[in-house]
C-alpha cells in the first residue's frame, strides 16, 4: 500500500468520497497517517540493522546516521563470530558506548535497531496487517481536527455538530490507542543474559 492508496482507505472510512466536495485535502490526510504511522512505530518499530565501523582504542560509536531511529536493540562486536557476540551498551543522546567485551579495534560492528516506519507515494513498510489500524489512527485525529474546526461555525447539521465529531473522533482514537496498547515492544517479556561483572 502507498501513501495515496491509504488516503483513500481513509476517505472511505470518513465518507468523504464526493472528490467535488472532500472535508479534508490530501495534505491534511497525510498528516493525520503520518502521525498514526509514528505511533505504530514506537510500538512496532521497523527491524534494521546497521554496519558502523569503531575507532581503535574507543568503546563509543557515533549512532546519528541511524536514520529514523526510535530505539536499539542489540550490538554485535566483533562480527562474524559464531555464536554471534552481542555486546552490553549503553546511549546517550547519538553516541553508543560499548560496555563489555574487548575494547574496538577499528573493525565493523552491527547495531540492531528499530526506525519509524515509512509510507509514501513509493510503498509502505508497514506489516498489512496494521494498515487498518493506521487508518483507524488517521481518522480519529482528523475527525478532532474536524470538530475543532466547526466549532463556532454554521452548521446544516446544526449546533451538534462540533460535540457529534468530537465524540466520533474520540471513538475512533481510544479504539485506536487500546489496540496499539496490546502490541509491541513496550507489553512484551524479554529474555535477557545477565551479564556477570569482571
Amino acid at each position: 500500500m502507498n501513501l495515496a492508496e491509504m488516503i483513500d482507505v481513509v476517505r472511505k472510512d470518513l465518507h468523504d468520497e464526493d472528490s467535488g466536495n472532500y472535508r479534508w485535502a490530501d495534505e491534511e490526510l497525510a498528516r493525520h497517517i503520518g502521525r498514526a504511522v509514528r505511533e505504530l512505530s514506537e510500538r512496532v518499530p521497523l527491524p534494521a540493522r546497521a554496519t558502523l565501523a569503531t575507532t581503535s582504542g574507543s568503546r563509543e560509536l557515533d549512532i546519528s546516521s541511524l536514520s529514523g531511529r526510535i530505539m536499539v536493540e542489540a550490538v554485535e562486536y566483533p562480527i562474524g563470530e559464531s555464536p554471534p557476540e552481542y555486546q552490553r551498551f549503553s546511549i546517550w543522546g547519538d553516541m553508543l558506548t560499548i560496555i563489555s567485551g574487548s575494547e574496538p579495534d577499528g573493525s565493523n560492528g552491527y547495531v540492531y535497531y528499530g526506525a519509524v516506519h515509512t509510507l509514501d507515494s513509493e510503498g509502505s513498510t508497514i506489516p498489512a496487517k496494521y494498515e487498518d489500524l493506521v487508518a483507524a489512527g488517521a481518522c480519529g485525529y482528523a475527525i478532532l481536527e474536524r470538530a475543532a474546526y466547526t466549532i463556532n461555525k454554521v452548521n446544516v447539521g446544526g449546533t451538534n455538530v462540533p460535540r457529534e465529531f468530537r465524540l466520533w473522533g474520540s471513538e475512533r482514537l481510544a479504539t485506536f490507542q487500546a489496540r496499539l496498547r496490546r502490541l509491541g515492544r513496550r507489553q512484551r517479556v524479554r529474555v535477557q543474559q545477565i551479564f556477570e561483572s569482571d
